[in-house]
């Protein structure tokens, strides 16, 4: 290894980001090390598996709510890439206090453990679900409104922390807000599953898949190897202006749910139809990403569009139902 390399840690790296995270930066050749701490709680030793005998690879079992954990997993790091979050608006609901205790009080941990280590960089991962009530579309970085959820509140909050510990204490850090990411490695199986695995798995298994709401409810969508491409280039840029800044990490396309059962039907060929249930609280109606400030400070470009990411998905799943029946 020489001086150049960096050692990076990944929080919430046996997760659906993470874990694609980690594999593309396995695979950069200005990466030293790196280290993922997962709970194991929200995550999956299967999605680590491929990079067990990596030499460039660890992996410390352990959970961000434990302060000294956090100052261990930073030892001889450089730059932070903390994942790590209790996701779910639902899940948040029904339990508030552990979403607050994982996203607020695990990330005020990895924040001053950053702090105390002399952390080069933290790139945080935020969400769109800050933007709330606001009804502006596009959603711009600087144009929020009020949380929904105790999810968005948890969000929303780790923003403001990340800038007080950047006017505090000179921790320099990078916001990105995802906009419904989706791909491989994230499961249909958890129970507070997103809604692409949940309608990708309904087509595999010829059921019709559950639309809450009327199905005109719109999101931007985003393909996982999007929000790995914002990931690097936020733990790499060398441009200063970029740095303490939040961005929209998006395609910065509107694809309602109906529309992504038409394109599950095309990509299939079976006339599935889908079944509407109640819309679920706290939910957003439409949203929708600006992400001028990411191409302009980051150099960010989403390489793969809502139609061809969910073909890919598709076929994920297909294999992976495959090896785990």
């Amino acid at each position: 290894m020489t001086d150049q390399k960096e050692n990076i840690l990944v929080t919430g790296g046996c997760g659906f980001i993470g874990s694609n995270l980690v594999s593309a930066l396995l695979a950069d050749e200005r990466i030293g090390l790196v280290r993922v701490l997962d709970n194991l709680s929200n995550g999956y030793l299967e999605n680590i598996k491929p990079f067990q005998s990596n030499p460039n690879f660890e992996f410390l079992e352990g959970d961000i709510c434990d302060y000294n954990t956090c100052l261990a997993a930073m030892k001889d790091i450089h730059k932070v890439s903390h994942q790590a979050a209790l996701g779910s608006v639902p899940r948040s609901i029904k339990d508030p206090m552990t979403t607050d205790q994982v996203n607020v009080g695990g990330t005020v941990n990895i924040l001053h453990a950053a702090v105390e280590q002399k952390i080069d960089r933290v790139i945080l991962a935020f969400s769109s679900s800050t933007y709330g009530d606001h009804p502006g579309l596009p959603k711009v970085e600087d144009k929020i409104g009020n949380p929904l959820s105790p999810y968005a509140v948890s969000k929303a909050t780790d923003e403001m922390y990340a800038s007080v510990f950047q006017k505090t204490y000179g921790l320099n850090y990078i916001g990105l807000r995802y906009f419904n990411v989706f791909g491989p490695n994230q499961r249909h199986d958890n129970p507070y599953a997103a809604v692409i695995p949940l309608f990708c798995q309904a087509f595999l298994e010829d059921r019709s898949p559950v639309i809450f709401g009327d199905g005109e409810t719109s999101r931007d969508f985003t393909y996982v190897d999007n929000a790995v491409q914002a990931n690097m280039k936020a733990l790499f840029t060398d441009n200063p202006d970029a740095l303490n800044q939040v961005y929209n990490v998006a395609c910065g396309e509107r694809t309602t749910l109906l529309d992504i059962v038409r394109y599950l039907q095309e990509i299939t060929g079976k006339e599935l139809k889908p079944t509407h249930e109640k819309e679920r609280t706290g939910d957003v109606r439409h949203s929708l990403a600006d992400i001028s400030k990411i191409k302009d400070l980051l150099g960010y470009d989403p390489t793969m569009r809502v139609k061809e990411g969910l073909k890919k998905a598709y076929e994920w799943y297909g294999s992976f139902k495959l090896e785990t029946q």
